[in-house]
């Protein structure tokens, strides 16, 4: 086997917002690195897990070898989702070829990925979407070949909470998000985080000065979790989420869905008195305040058409799709929100 460079080389780090690169590896993240103190601890516990984020390269080779570990550090671990059973899933042109399940005392070791079809393929490794993971080596055969995979795919990003993040799902390559991207072809960012979409500024000029073509965000169940906005602030919060995103993106195609539906808060307020109902209500108005004045590239979606009272089942928590659940919404998703999204 022969060792790729990670950096400046055939190897891309796709879906990632900035890589912490040291001489023990590359860490991909899910928000910019370099400024990591503007943001909140718990947010970033959550943006170093890697959902959405893969190793792309094209290549001729047989075995696909990667050497990792996990970049906790002492005293960190409880900003992070527990330790569970992790898994990276490897695509070949598109198509799930293998995945690799260790437990998480396993965790830091070579994985071999075998058996790769003959010829040229464009090969996609997801990483572990709830952990952080250092990639530390990538090789590949002897005599094989590699070379930048060229994406020229339309780039999507979606921001949102846990139920975008992906945690339920069965591997890194099933999280909604990815799958509707590989269903319509597209170039996926995932700003999913797990117990966040607070709406923080910081969060939406990533998105505003992120090169993207498309936007769709999930706003709404973490902030009535976390009573982070009270009737009086919540739409003008949602405003200024989307007026944030505007200024960079001021034509760009761009999708407000509301949250999908979650029986025990969907008509009992919470301590600061909102409601999904209620949240729901204000959304739309935020978005229709941005049609009154001229964007003719905004569009909302109602969160209980995409997911209502008619696919509960698939919640065992009230809250989060199981990973039937998941495969269920994505396929909604790709039918009612991307078919407008993309025109």
């Amino acid at each position: 086997m022969k060792n790729l460079p990670l950096t400046d080389g055939p190897v891309q780090f796709a879906g990632a917002l900035s890589l912490e690169i040291t001489e023990q590896g590359v860490q991909p993240w899910r928000l910019d690195f370099e400024r990591i103190d503007f943001f909140e601890p718990g947010l970033r516990g959550k943006a170093i897990a890697p959902a959405g984020v893969r190793i792309n390269l094209i290549s001729d080779t047989s075995s696909l070898v990667v050497d990792l570990d996990s970049p906790f550090r002492e005293g960190e671990e409880d900003v992070y989702f527990p330790r569970e059973p992790w898994s990276l899933d490897l695509l070949v042109d598109g198509i799930m070829h293998q995945r690799i399940t260790q437990p998480p005392e396993d965790f830091g070791t070579q994985l071999q990925f075998i058996n790769i079809p003959s010829g040229e393929h464009r090969l996609e490794l997801y990483v572990d979407h709830v952990q952080p993971v250092r990639i530390k080596k990538i090789q590949i055969d002897d005599q094989a070949t590699a070379k930048p995979f060229e994406d020229t795919r339309p780039k999507w990003l979606a921001y949102g909470s846990s139920i975008t993040h992906g945690r339920q799902a069965d591997g890194p390559s099933e999280v909604w998000p990815v799958l509707v991207a590989n269903q319509l072809g597209l170039n996926l960012t995932s700003m999913g985080y797990g117990g966040n979409c607070h709406l923080e500024p910081m969060v939406t000029r990533l998105i505003r000065d992120r090169d993207v073509d498309f936007i769709s965000t999930c706003v709404g169940i973490n902030v009535q979790g976390g009573l982070s906005y009270s009737p009086r602030t919540f739409r003008a919060a949602v405003i200024g989420m989307i007026q944030t995103i505007r200024e960079g993106h001021p034509t760009t195609p761009l999708m407000v869905v509301s949250p999908i539906c979650s029986p025990p808060l969907e008509t009992e307020a919470n301590n600061v008195g909102l409601s999904l109902c209620v949240m729901r209500e204000n959304i739309l108005e935020a978005v229709q305040i941005f049609e009154k004045y001229g964007d003719k590239n905004i569009y909302y979606h109602d969160g209980l058409k995409l997911f209502g009272p008619e696919q509960v089942h698939t919640m065992p928590d009230e809250v989060h799709p199981d990973p039937q659940g998941i495969h269920l919404l994505a396929q909604r998703y790709a039918e009612q929100v991307m078919p407008r999204l993309m025109g």
